[in-house]
């Protein structure tokens, strides 16, 4: 009997294992960061390919050696891979240089020079292409045509040598006070034609006077008896601070840059910023991609970088405020060199107007230069 017993229990324990290995076992998780697989589906990939931007970016500027060095080095904290090589020159040079790479690019990139009022005058030589972050541009500084992607405002103003101003008696406040006879071959401006920071001094003119108007004409003609005119615009600010001239009409992120300069060198700057008291106005400039640029991702990334709040607030933070920057979420720091907007008097500028008029205003400023100064 006990034997018959325990034949009986030991089928039961071999039914009870066989019922438990035909259980259902628990769903299998997907692996951590995996999603599970849809019926029939192989699992997705982990995360996507990251884009080769390659290793080098060109880039065609007018800006101050200060700012290119703030640039390479907010860049290169983000994009430690990308060596940035940089051709200086105006913008009238590195267009005129791009157009003759038209068949064959050399060059990525521009940064600086390249205006709101330009128009659609480069479209043969950029890509219809903007920044991602074109929606977080301050109003009215989003781009204007479709190929610029704005990034930074620089501010009309009068870089004055305080010294030579004092020896000659002068308080140099506004267009009127550049008329004064001390000043004849005393002032200095560049070539409009070839400078988008002379345009930038030109539109303010018009802005205060009325654009193409005989008050605006007569005051030109005027100021070009005390004026000197050069070709590069970096003249207007440097040579007032070597003494050459008493006032250069010029942008402020250059000008004030003599300021910070002489201050980390502990000695006292001979130049002032002055806002002209008659209203001044601020152009916006941007960046732009050279058609069929080499180094296209790299192009796309450098943009959509300094653009961005992120890129502008870490270039503001490192130039200690040298230079107004267009993305409405950017921060300026504390000890920032320029002076606040709210203590500036500001001008209306018509844009639109003096884009569509450029050609001609430029035209007639050719034969008044020429009238005036032979």
């Amino acid at each position: 009997m006990k034997k018959i017993l325990a034949l009986v229990l030991a089928l039961c324990m071999i039914f009870a294992l066989c019922a438990c290995g035909q259980s259902a076992a628990p769903a299998e998780q997907p692996a951590k960061n995996e999603a599970p697989a849809a019926d029939g589906a192989a699992p997705a990939e982990d995360a996507a390919v990251e884009e080769d931007l390659g290793d080098t970016l060109v880039l065609y500027s007018s800006m101050t050696e200060a700012d290119l060095d703030a640039l390479k080095t907010c860049f290169n904290e983000v994009y430690p891979d990308i060596e940035i090589e940089v051709i200086s020159g105006s913008a009238g040079e590195f267009t005129a240089k791009i157009q003759a790479e038209a068949g064959n690019p050399q060059g990525d990139v521009t940064w600086g020079g390249l205006a709101d009022s330009d128009g659609d005058k480069y479209a043969e030589i950029f890509e219809a292409w903007v920044s991602d972050n074109d929606d977080e541009q301050m109003e009215g500084y989003s781009t204007p045509n479709g190929l610029y992607s704005m990034d930074h405002l620089s501010t009309v103003c009068f870089c004055v040598n305080t010294e030579l101003e004092k020896e000659l008696g002068l308080n140099i406040q506004s267009y009127e006070d550049l008329l004064d006879p001390a000043l004849k071959g005393k002032i200095v401006f560049s070539d409009p034609n070839s400078s988008s920071a002379a345009w930038n001094n030109l539109c303010n003119i018009f802005s205060v006077y009325g654009i193409d108007t005989d008050e605006a004409w007569d005051y030109i003609d005027a100021l070009l008896e005390n004026m000197v005119v050069v070709e590069k615009s970096s003249v207007c600010f440097n040579s007032v601070s070597d003494g050459e001239y008493v006032v250069g009409l010029t942008y402020e992120d250059g000008a004030i840059k003599l300021n910070q300069s002489a201050a980390e060198l502990g000695t006292e700057a001979v130049t002032e910023v002055r806002y002209p008291s008659n209203g001044t106005s601020a152009s916006a400039f941007g960046v732009a991609i050279v058609k069929g640029a080499p180094h296209m991702a790299a192009a796309k990334a450098f943009v959509n970088w300094i653009t961005s709040a992120e890129g502008q607030s870490a270039m503001a933070e490192y130039m200690q405020g040298t230079l107004r920057f267009t993305n409405a979420n950017y921060t300026s720091p504390e000890n920032a060199w320029l002076k606040a907007s709210g203590d500036i008097t500001w001008v209306t500028r018509d844009v639109p107007t003096l884009t569509a008029q450029k050609a001609d205003l430029l035209a007639k400023w050719n034969e008044h230069l020429a009238a005036v100064q032979g």
